[in-house]
């Protein structure tokens, strides 16, 4: 139920128990063709074989409660493909290979196909950044620091931060789809003894027949290329966790500046408008943080082979690439349609009487009173306006120092007329999106 509430469809199709079964019935199809081709097996067998690699043949359940005496899902799953060929073509059957080169190399198949999902729905995302950000490239609204009103910024500077840090994580988990998915195949202890002087020609052949990378070696207690994935993705759901939190602080009631146009009701309170894209994205980015740990924990194993470890990062792979997805699509569900109220932005920018302008002030009043005896002027104003409830203007008005320099403080004060390079820093963001773009 829960991961139905999280998850869409077809994340959790690719990360299930019938994704998994196909992926090693692929994996032992294209061992036997890889054999074939090298001539170890006969081909009459790897073509029996290969008609037998049905998953709607195989019961991924009884599977499961099979694996259990044997730790793995690969054993019994053998032993069911030994039994739907005859016994010519079953003496062929897993030639040469061990329970883990079947389940790595359907670990790098499962992950694959999910990959593809999550980076479609990161673009998806990135999209929305990427209108959002061009639209309100010149919105003014206040920059926040602390949970403050710091400076002015605009709300398009905001969704092109989201943009370039969606554009820059999205790059590693593109990259680990393109070159660190590879195949598993060392037998027993990474030697590949019965397959001779022919095993190296095997494994180039078993990674062209599955469309993997052809590793240097067999990588069964070297994790790195799990470990990677795992980080990927915990990196790549940041961002969207970040939009998440974002919007829904911006999203509260006393704050209005944005409302997500999908937004959730309540079991009991009729006006509640809950921004749940929001907190979707930032609850599946936690469970993508957790699992990605399991993953990262999981680089130091024994020997040859690992104790434990190895049958960790099951359950924590499917989760993880899941809930990235997830995190993905929640993104997507925030962004799309995003309510954003312009005259509210600019009604709390003003809501401290100017204060948001001090910063100005004081850089301006520094090139004839020194920085400290600028600094010190404007924040003796801004005491005084935060005490007598008077604005800004009003305060540094009655100051002779501020008077004497004959100052346009109506201008000064002006927050939309100091957004310093936001506008060049959405374009560089735009600029960067549209080239990473055209490079995929």
């Amino acid at each position: 139920m829960f991961a139905r509430l999280f998850v869409p469809v077809e994340l959790l199709e690719a990360t299930s128990d019938a994704a998994w079964l196909g992926a090693m019935l692929d994996a032992e199809r294209a061992l036997a063709a890889a054999e074939a081709r090298a001539g170890i097996i006969p081909a009459s067998a790897a073509e029996a074989i290969a008609a037998a690699c049905r998953p709607e043949a195989f019961d991924a359940e009884a599977i499961a409660d099979a694996g259990r005496s044997a730790g793995n899902p690969a054993e019994p799953l053998v032993r069911a493909l030994r039994e739907a060929v005859d016994d010519e073509a079953g003496r062929y059957v897993h030639w040469g290979a061990t329970s883990q080169d079947i389940v790595d190399t359907a670990a790098m198949l499962v992950a694959r196909t999910a990959i593809e999902l999550i980076l479609g729905f990161l673009d998806d995302v990135c999209e929305r950044c990427a209108s959002l950000a061009d639209a309100h490239r010149s919105t003014a609204m206040a920059g926040r620091t602390l949970l403050q009103q710091a400076v002015p910024t605009t709300f398009g500077l905001k969704a092109a931060g989201w943009l370039v840090s969606l554009v820059e994580s999205r790059r590693g988990l593109a990259y680990i789809r393109a070159e660190r998915l590879a195949v598993q195949l060392g037998g027993a202890a990474g030697t590949l003894a019965p397959l001779e002087d022919r095993g190296a020609e095997v494994v180039r052949l078993f990674a062209e027949e599955l469309g993997l990378q052809e590793p240097a070696m067999p990588w069964h207690t070297d994790r790195t290329r799990i470990a990677e994935l795992g980080a990927a993705l915990d990196i790549a759901v940041r961002p969207l966790a970040k939009i998440g939190l974002d919007v829904a602080l911006l999203a509260q009631t006393e704050v209005g500046e944005v409302a997500e146009s999908k937004a959730g009701g309540s079991s009991t309170l009729p006006h509640k408008r809950n921004p749940v894209g929001s907190a979707l994205a930032i609850a599946c980015a936690r469970q993508v943080e957790g699992h990605a740990s399991v993953l990262l924990g999981s680089t130091a194993q024994e020997h040859e082979r690992g104790v434990g470890g190895w049958q960790a990062e099951w359950p924590a792979l499917s989760g993880a690439l899941a809930y990235a997805g997830g995190a993905a699509a929640a993104a997507r569900r925030a962004l799309e349609g995003l309510v954003v109220d312009s005259d509210r932005m600019a009604q709390n920018l003003n809501a401290t009487g100017g204060l948001t302008a001090a910063e100005r002030v004081s850089f301006l009043l520094s090139e004839h009173l020194g920085r400290p005896g600028a600094h010190e002027l404007v924040s003796e104003a801004v005491e005084r306006a935060r005490t007598s409830g008077r604005s800004l203007a009003d305060e540094l008005e009655g100051d002779p120092r501020v008077d004497a320099l004959h100052m346009e403080l109506e201008t000064a004060l002006d927050p939309s007329t100091y957004l310093g390079s936001a506008e060049t820093f959405v374009d560089r963001a735009l600029e960067l999106y549209r080239e990473e773009a055209n490079r995929q």
